[in-house]
């Protein structure tokens, strides 16, 4: 066998420039530079502790809808599927002076073909001593003036969540009976009292209106009024049981999840191809001792230990990234990579570095990990999904730090909170979708270049 058979004549511009040559090669790079571009952007938009903060405070999504579907996948519903109603803008009218009350009206255009799925009043005010007391009335489309509750505000800034009162679901039981003239059989939620046809039971489309009678302790008092409808379509990517917007963590969780696949493979590769040359260069006990530990590491249960290592001490990311390299430095590419030192070392050029003087670590860094570097590469590359791979598992086992946003995390999210069972299908199939793409493009970009580096692979 040729000892030269193994190697490369490519160098990196090269190899480069062969994988232009490739339709698989050009879809891999057209990935990365979408994938860099989206990184880019999402760095540009809010810097990542900024963005780590946010995803993690429940306070700053309450005005976004829970569990909204992306907007793209409405239009396969076939139905004008609702969106987030933000009522502003009321008409004020001055009830009395003496205590001072004021009626804000919301007008309410309601077309869409399916139910709400929330109904809030935020709520702002500065008071003297005593709170506003608020009257919230409800006008369907028939004219019926519904009083849906009576109620004081709590605190300067307070919160009435509308759909989570049992009150207001009983008055709407009692309003359906007086129509229909029997007690009804069906169940009357808040969303359907609200917008229900009260004979078909279907979402009732017309003008709505809300009035809200305020009743300040005080003249001066002032209060800031934000009723919201919640609809069930949000976002290119939808949103989770926490109301977060999806496509904040996919576009953060995704140059997480590529830097620490890159990280973990560059820098287990890089050690790897040290050790094998020093160990295949210099024989004797070093190569034994290199070999030997080897040996124990591939015996090691990898997997075991690392979950083992995470549910213990609840590690970052970053954290996992130095244990993995840890556990990775003496693996198997080692076998490998010195099998290849030992064919070039006997090459003639490297006999002439020896007799004119060259020093081990010169032979070794300049003249033998060069030399088999490019059969290498296709390793390294491929192996990036695995480690990819790897998160998105030990965050399914729940055992990494739960406030980082990457797309394992949110799988896992996903499935504690029971996606696929109630038909949250986006909130797995997206993040997987980047994950799986991230594979096969790494994957085809392995394959081009091992084709390009390997001389039998590139004759087939």
């Amino acid at each position: 066998m040729d000892n030269m058979e193994f190697t490369s004549s490519y160098s990196i511009k090269g190899i480069f420039r062969e994988i232009l040559r490739y339709k698989t090669g050009v879809f891999s790079l057209l990935i990365f530079a979408i994938l860099i571009l989206m990184s880019i952007y999402a760095y540009l938009r809010m810097p990542y502790e900024k963005a780590k903060e946010l995803w993690n405070d429940s306070q700053a999504w309450l005005k976004y809808p829970r569990n909204a579907i992306p907007t793209w996948l409405a239009f396969f519903s076939g139905k004008n599927l609702p969106k987030n109603i933000y009522l502003k803008e009321p008409k004020e009218e001055i009830i009395s002076d003496n205590p001072k009350v004021i009626r804000y009206t919301y007008n309410i255009d309601y077309t869409y073909d399916d139910f709400p799925s929330e109904f809030n009043i935020f709520l702002n005010s500065s008071f003297k001593e005593n709170p506003p007391n608020l009257k919230i009335y409800w006008i369907n489309p028939y004219g019926d003036r519904i009083l849906l509750a009576e109620k004081t505000q709590r605190a300067d800034k307070d919160i009435f969540y509308i759909g989570n009162e049992f009150s207001i679901e009983q008055k709407f039981t009692d309003y359906y009976k007086e129509k229909l003239g029997f007690y009804p059989t069906f169940p009357i939620t808040i969303m359907k009292g609200l917008f229900g046809d009260i004979e078909t039971q279907q979402v009732k489309k017309g003008t709505y209106r809300l009035e809200i009678e305020v009743q300040f302790g005080d003249k001066s008092d002032t209060i800031q009024i934000e009723p919201i409808i919640y609809g069930k379509v949000y976002g290119v990517a939808g949103t989770d049981h926490l109301r977060r917007p999806l496509e904040l963590g996919i576009l953060y969780g995704t140059p997480i999840d590529l830097a620490f696949g890159l990280g973990a493979s560059l820098s287990i590769t890089i050690i790897q191809l040290i050790l094998a040359t020093i160990s295949g260069w210099y024989g004797g006990w070093v190569d034994n001792i290199i070999q030997r530990l080897t040996e124990i590491y591939m015996l090691l249960p990898f997997l075991p230990l690392m979950i083992m290592i995470s549910l213990f001490y609840k590690l970052t990311i970053w954290q996992l990234l130095i244990v993995l390299i840890i556990l990775s430095i003496f693996g198997s590419g080692i076998k490998t990579q010195r099998a290849m030192v030992l064919q070039v070392k006997t090459l003639p050029y490297i006999e002439a570095a020896k007799t004119y003087g060259a020093s081990n670590m010169r032979i070794v860094f300049l003249y033998i990990i060069p030399k088999i570097l490019p059969p290498v590469i296709p390793g390294l590359i491929i192996s990036i999904p695995a480690y990819i791979f790897l998160e998105a598992i030990l965050s399914l086992f729940g055992v990494l730090d739960p406030t980082e946003p990457t797309l394992g995390r949110i799988i896992e999210e996903a499935f504690q909170n029971g996606a696929l069972y109630k038909g949250f299908y986006y909130w797995v199939i997206e993040p997987s979708l980047i994950i799986v793409l991230l594979a096969v493009s790494f994957a085809l970009l392995g394959f081009v270049i091992d084709r390009i580096v390997n001389p039998r692979l590139k004759e087939v």
